[in-house]
């Protein structure tokens, strides 16, 4: 296996509205992804993880998830939640080796609700595995470095701020 690491930090958004084409790309995963999110597809979601009981997520609204049916109940909240939102990744590293490949950068997004707006900074990372025949997400970690944005984000998607385990 070869190691292809791409080291300099990427400006260009990935907001999931990007030509996907055939999906076999990091890229177009990585789109996919946001594609998925910001249009509320649980579907194409789903196939994003691929149902994965291996998989895990620790992210803001959800705390550690396992297992797609668990980390599902978190996108399943946040899908229904009243109001608009819209997220994108931006000033990342994209890292490959053989049939894994990772991302780590930030994610900004927005979220609107009956009180308001709200802008979001969140860090995060997401894995990826080629399974032969696509790239499956397989691990994302999120993380919001304001206590208080937090706290607004968590009361807009799920009605309540928690700091141990929101759901």
């Amino acid at each position: 296996m070869t190691a292809d690491t791409l080291l300099s930090p990427v400006q260009t958004p990935v907001t999931g509205s990007e030509d996907l084409a055939e999906r076999k790309e990091p890229l177009e995963a990585l789109a996919e992804f946001y594609c998925a999110l910001n249009a509320r597809d649980i579907a194409l979601m789903e196939a994003q993880w691929g149902a994965s009981p291996a998989a895990e997520m620790d992210n803001p609204l959800g705390g550690i998830r396992r297992g797609w049916s668990d980390i599902r109940t978190v996108y399943e909240k946040l899908f229904a939640s009243p109001g608009e939102y819209s997220f994108e990744f931006w000033d990342y590293t994209l890292h490959r080796h053989g049939e894994v490949f990772w991302v780590v950068g930030r994610e900004r997004g927005w979220v609107q609700t009956a009180n308001g707006g709200l802008d979001l900074a969140i860090r995060t990372s997401r894995v990826f595995r080629w399974d032969g025949e696509r790239w499956r997400q397989v691990h994302h970690h999120g993380s919001i470095e304001y206590p208080e944005m937090l706290a607004a984000y968590q009361t807009a998607v799920l009605g309540r701020a928690s700091v141990a385990s929101p759901l």
